[in-house]
């Protein structure tokens, strides 16, 4: 009889376009969520959470791919056959919720929002299928007003989390000056919303790849296409040249100063009702945002800003990070983009037939995360583990997990060796790799005496090379006997000293 073929064990990877977070990346990503909700929480925003899961009728028309719905997320059918997808950002989901529960909500609705997303998209260097956001969002506000308020708030979250000024900027455009524009070049008919949708999507995406692309990348996807460097060929929009043309000037009406950038938009605009609507926009954020404040160092009118996403409808803004780091060849360039948002004034409207003004922002947090650590803002030096209590008795472990409970009760993070305790040795290996600044020791000897000795292991690292004899490393002063009784205070007094008097 054939033996049965065991069946292969799994590979252990990760999934292709995802990553593992191991401790200290969390815990910094932890306090960066909580710097952003506490600045959030002062602007007075409510927090909010939704199902990572929406019914793809809620998200699909706002895919980068306005004409596959189904492209850009990760979907299936349910039981009943409706489809479902994790969700791609966190403003689709509110505009459910707020159709879903307005009658209960106040207007306007301010919430933040913050959780990973999902994008079933092509991953490459440092683009990942899953990613946190961090947004904030006001429903029911209809004047730009709202919009200055988010970016002036943007720029508050920025500094808090350790990016001064001068590091950043925040670009602030506007959609109906680029709907005026095309108007002008041919694929935008007021009377008729829906026609060219195909091609506008397309132009809408160029230009919000300009970082990446340069400006003849953006043209030849306003035109016939572009082959990127593996060899994918990207359809392009299909304009004529004096199309394209059009919309590249619009992207260069950047001029010094903001009134020069306005009067060169008015001029490509020209008779557009719509498009002298988003200059005056833009012109009322720029006072509102100085009234608060906000000068030319934080901020600035660029209309090579537009978003990619195909539901804004007024300003739009991005947070753009101005310092240099060194890519994976060794190269400088900046760092670029880490937060984005605008006003999208029709996504409730899907699902209650009449419209809702909206506007909000959405941080990219392990971008932001990313370039503090390539600045050295964080990261620099591992964090601290837990004290640990050893084991030097087996009959004696409740008494250990007392002095750890002891320390826990104190506010001190500790932790009982649960490995074999019978080579002491592997033990001071472990609290080498957990990165402890103490390890509590108490033996039978120590026990009748009612002491304990507190190795202090920061101390020991840095006397060590310095010992040459057996004598010298009993008499080191990283070591040190204390009375039972006195262990919390002692751990303290040692913590408080390695925080410079901060605490344990």
């Amino acid at each position: 009889m054939a033996k049965t073929k065991k069946p292969p064990r799994p590979k252990a990877e990760t999934p292709k376009g995802f990553r593992d977070y191991f401790g200290e990346e969390v815990l910094e990503r932890k306090a960066m969520l909580d710097a952003i909700a506490e600045v959030y929480h002062r602007y007075g925003f409510d927090p909010l959470e939704t199902s990572a899961v929406e019914t793809l009728e809620a998200l699909g028309k706002y895919l980068p791919d306005v004409d596959r719905p189904n492209e850009g997320v990760f979907a299936w059918q349910d039981d009943d056959e409706k489809w479902l997808a994790l969700r791609y950002d966190l403003t689709a989901p509110l505009a459910r919720v707020y159709a879903q529960y307005r009658n209960e909500l106040p207007t306007p609705y301010r919430r933040y929002a913050m959780g990973p997303v999902w994008r079933n998209e092509k991953p490459g260097p440092g683009r990942f299928r899953q990613f946190y956001q961090c947004d904030a969002d006001t429903v029911g506000a209809p004047t730009v007003t709202a919009d200055a308020e988010i970016c002036a708030m943007l720029c508050e979250v920025l500094e808090v989390v350790g990016i001064p000024r001068g590091d950043y900027m925040v670009r602030i455009n506007n959609r109906k000056v680029l709907n005026g524009v095309m108007e002008v070049a041919g694929i935008l008919e007021p009377s008729e919303p829906e026609k060219f949708a195909h091609e506008r999507g397309i132009v809408l995406r160029a230009i919000d790849k300009l970082d990446r692309l340069g400006e003849a990348g953006v043209r030849a996807l306003l035109g016939e296409g572009r082959k990127d460097e593996s060899g994918d060929f990207t359809k392009g929009a299909g304009l004529s040249d004096e199309q394209a043309e059009t919309v590249m000037a619009f992207m260069a009406a950047r001029r010094e100063d903001g009134a020069a950038t306005l009067a060169r938009l008015r001029e490509i605009v020209g008779a557009s009702t719509t498009g002298l609507e988003g200059v005056a926009e833009l012109e009322t954020m720029a006072e509102l945002l100085h009234a608060q404040g906000l000068g030319a160092e934080r901020f600035v009118l660029d209309p090579s800003v537009v978003r990619g996403l195909g539901y804004y409808t007024g300003p739009v803004f991005e947070a753009e990070l101005t310092f240099e780091i060194t890519d994976e060849k060794g190269r400088p360039r900046q760092f670029g983009s880490v937060a984005g948002g605008g006003r999208y004034d029709d996504l409730v409207k899907r699902f209650t037939g009449q419209a809702v003004p909206a506007t909000g922002i959405s941080i990219g947090v392990d971008r932001l995360l990313a370039a503090l650590r390539a600045k050295g803002r964080i990261g620099g030096e591992a964090a601290r583990g837990p004290v640990l209590v050893t084991v030097m008795d087996r009959d004696r472990i409740a008494e250990y997990q007392a002095m750890a409970a002891e320390l826990r009760a104190a506010g001190i993070r500790a932790e009982l060796y649960l490995g074999n305790p019978k080579n002491f040795g592997n033990q001071l290996k472990y609290a080498d790799r957990r990165m402890s600044p103490l390890a509590v020791i108490q033996g039978s000897a120590e026990r009748e005496r009612g002491v304990v000795l507190v190795k202090d292991l920061v101390l020991g690292k840095k006397l060590a090379a310095e010992i040459e004899t057996n004598e010298e490393w009993k008499a080191q002063p990283a070591q040190a006997e204390v009375p039972r009784a006195e262990l919390v205070g002692h751990v303290r007094g040692i913590l408080e000293t390695l925080d410079g008097g901060g605490g344990a």
